[in-house]
């Protein structure tokens, strides 16, 4: 006995609710599609709660001097944000909890990296500004400070807030799936969502399917059997370091590298502030084992904050994989990426590939809807037994497992 399904047709069918999925949403509704959104987990699970909350400029991308791909399309990624914030943009992200109006760059004594330091400021003329001494962060206020210092236009959000923000207006729009109960079916029309509900069946038909699930558009592309376009995994290895020194810092240490030698952004978690740790110390810790990383954290920070005491601090470590495009030589894509996947007429696979660029992965879905002439014409609702997602993700110091050294 064939199982009865039930058929809805809608304009848009969003996979993913993280930022990127959220995003996409609002950006539809607003231009008049009828958009629904599917989360298996819980909103921003993954990469987007794992973020550091930076929306910058490039400056990071600019350290050698010159400007980069990635430091040109990024540029006006603060400005851009801002007027959202001020609910003047193509997003309204008003109620968004700011956790920085500035991040900071600052180079340790050696005179290499002081150069490499002033390099990007002169690269990036308007966006770094040299700080005197009067205008230090707290941190830095103290004489063993021997560095440059510099502020950057760049700011630093509440990633969980931005769930928020993002899900109220559309919140009957949000629904949850679980992939055991339910398929990503390819057929003549391209992809259907079937969510399976008891002995019935839904059928979520779309003029066009969005995959933006992050790492989980690896297999949501092998159950379509959509090879291109192919997907790559950068490992991360973030520290979190839980301590009562009151210092609220949002800053990149450069060294003499390319890339930043440090990030640090913070939270505050109880009575506690947390030191959530990023930068080159993430990308070579990504092969270490969490001790021998926590070891080198705790060394880096006795060199460069060698005023304050780490004794009593508590420390771990959270494994990010960042879901990209797959690019030459496993390279860091310079914007965000939105593609037809092939042989599915109304299938595209996105990516932000970073926070800061979700506002162009929004120009590029409203850019391919009016290159393939979609226009707002389904008007059917999802049924009332495909249950709503309204759990935003808990961030990783909220759930994590703290240990003393």
């Amino acid at each position: 006995m064939n199982q009865p399904v039930q058929e809805v047709h809608v304009d848009i069918a969003i996979i993913g609710g993280g930022v990127a999925g959220l995003w996409l949403l609002n950006r539809a509704c607003n231009a008049g599609y009828n958009a629904v959104l599917f989360e298996q987990n819980a909103l921003g699970s993954d990469q987007t709660v794992a973020s550091q909350g930076m929306i910058h400029g490039g400056v990071k991308y600019a350290l050698s001097g010159a400007l980069s791909g990635a430091s040109e399309s990024i540029a006006d990624m603060p400005a851009h944000w801002r007027r959202c914030m001020n609910g003047e943009g193509d997003v309204d992200l008003r109620g968004t909890h700011i956790l920085s109006d500035h991040f900071y760059m600052w180079s340790s004594q050696s005179a290499v990296s002081k150069i490499t330091t002033f390099l990007a400021s002169k690269a990036l003329r308007g966006r770094v500004d040299a700080l005197k001494k009067n205008d230090y962060p707290s941190v830095f206020c103290n004489p063993a400070f021997k560095g440059s210092l510099y502020k950057l236009v760049d700011i630093v959000i509440d990633t969980q807030s931005l769930m928020d923000v993002l899900r109220k207006p559309h919140a009957d729009r949000i629904f949850a799936i679980g992939w055991t109960q339910s398929q990503l079916q390819k057929n003549n029309e391209g992809a259907a969502i079937v969510i399976n509900i008891g002995s019935e069946a839904v059928r979520i038909n779309s003029q066009i399917c969005v995959l933006a699930a992050g790492k989980g558009n690896g297999e949501l592309l092998q159950q379509l059997d959509a090879k291109k376009p192919a997907m790559q995994l950068r490992p991360l290895q973030q520290v979190m370091v839980r301590h009562r020194h009151h210092h609220a810092l949002y800053a990149h240490c450069v060294g003499t590298d390319s890339k930043p030698r440090l990030t640090i952004s913070s939270h505050r978690d109880v009575e506690y502030t947390v030191w959530y740790l990023g930068g080159q110390l993430a990308e070579e810790g990504a092969s270490l084992s969490a001790d021998v990383l926590i070891q080198r954290a705790r060394k880096e920070l006795q060199t460069l904050f060698s005023w304050l005491d780490w004794t009593d601090a508590e420390w771990t470590t959270l494994p990010v994989e960042r879901a990209e495009p797959a690019q030459p030589g496993m390279l860091r894509p310079d914007n965000a990426w939105l593609s037809a996947c092939d042989n599915l007429s109304n299938c595209v696979a996105a990516w932000p590939t970073k926070l800061t660029l979700v506002p162009n992965l929004g120009n590029l879905l409203i850019e391919y809807l009016a290159q393939k002439k979609i226009v707002p014409m389904n008007k059917d609702k999802i049924p009332a037994a495909v249950s709503r997602m309204k759990i935003i993700a808990p961030t990783p110091w909220q759930d994590a497992n703290w240990r003393k050294l």
